[in-house]
């Protein structure tokens, strides 16, 4: 297994951006977005959107996607994280090999500064993040319109 990151200096290529969407809209199951949802995370990562940018993290076995992170930076640095884990799964036939938890300790190391994530209450990733070092410091509220 390897890691190979992409961002608005190493650009997706779009035949791998494709098989990204469709990894993490399976793997991500009731925790995921739509595809195009998940096109526009990697879009705003990668710059191709008015965005701060930041990157993408893969766990590749060959041509392989065994699991992936999506982060993007904020732009708000000092009072707001300066990035959001976007999207982090691992494929659901690899589970429990320790990759997920490898993903994030490179993604981690790779940030150059605090990192926000939103996880449901019942996700078993919550126990991951966790053990990483994620606290649940506050509480979060939407405004739906």
């Amino acid at each position: 297994m390897q890691f190979v990151q992409y961002d608005a200096f190493q650009k997706l290529p779009t035949d791998r951006k494709n098989q990204l969407v469709k990894f993490l809209y399976r793997h991500l199951g009731a925790y995921g977005d739509s595809p195009q949802a998940i096109g526009k995370s990697i879009e705003y990562a990668m710059k191709e959107r008015p965005a701060f940018g930041g990157f993408v993290l893969l766990a590749m076995d060959k041509q392989e996607i065994l699991g992936a992170v999506v982060l993007n930076k904020t732009g708000m640095d000092e009072y707001i994280p300066e990035y959001i884990l976007v999207y982090v799964a691992t494929h659901s036939d690899h589970r429990g090999k320790g990759i997920g938890r490898r993903l994030m300790q490179a993604a981690m190391d790779k940030c150059s500064g605090s990192i926000a994530l939103h996880v449901e209450p019942d996700n078993p990733a919550l126990q991951l993040y966790e053990k990483l070092g994620f606290t649940n410091k506050y509480l979060e509220m939407r405004l739906h319109r």
